[in-house]
Order: structure tokens, then sequence, then C-alpha cells
């Protein structure tokens, strides 16, 4: 095993262990999608380049952007003013009472 491997196999185990520990669901999505890369890279090393590919478009790229609509579908994302996006009109305090 030469140096560049192992340091892919420690980056491999780093995203891992951290998907796992990581409590804010949108950093876990974004370490999902480097773990995919690396395996990509890896895949790459193993000379296996159809596997590189498939792992780079399936698991970073479609899998990492249905798990943020789902994170956007579950609310889990906030919008850009601050507020979880409900997707419903916000409501102000100037209402006509009757």
């Amino acid at each position: 095993m030469t140096l560049f491997d192992g340091i892919l196999l420690a980056f491999l185990l780093i995203c891992a262990v951290s998907v796992s520990v990581t409590r804010n669901l949108l950093a876990s999505v974004i370490i999902f999608m480097g773990f995919s890369l690396i395996m990509s890279v890896i895949w790459l090393t193993l000379e296996a380049p159809d596997l590189a590919i498939t792992e780079a478009a399936v698991g970073a790229g479609v899998t990492g952007l249905l798990f943020f609509a789902t994170l956007k579908k579950i609310h889990a994302i906030k919008a850009e003013n601050g507020k979880p996006d409900s997707g419903a009109p916000e409501e102000d305090g100037n209402r006509d009472e009757k």
C-alpha cells in the first residue's frame, strides 16, 4: 500500500465516523458526498474507471441531490432569512380584525 492509498483510507474512515457522529443533517449530507468522492478516487486507484464514474455520479451527485431535497421537504434547511422555510406565506401582525 502506498502513502497515497493510506491517506485516502484515513480520509475515508474519518468521513465514515463523522457522518454517523454529526448531529447537523446538512453537514452530514455534505460529509457523505465527500465520502463518495473519496471512494471514487479509490476506485480509480484500483483501475476501475467505470465504478469510479458510477460512484461519483450516483453517490455524490444523485444521492446528494435527493438528500438535499429531503432536507428541504422536512424543513431542516433554513431559508435565506434565517427562518425555516415552511412554504406557506408569512403572516404579519397587520391583520384586519372582524
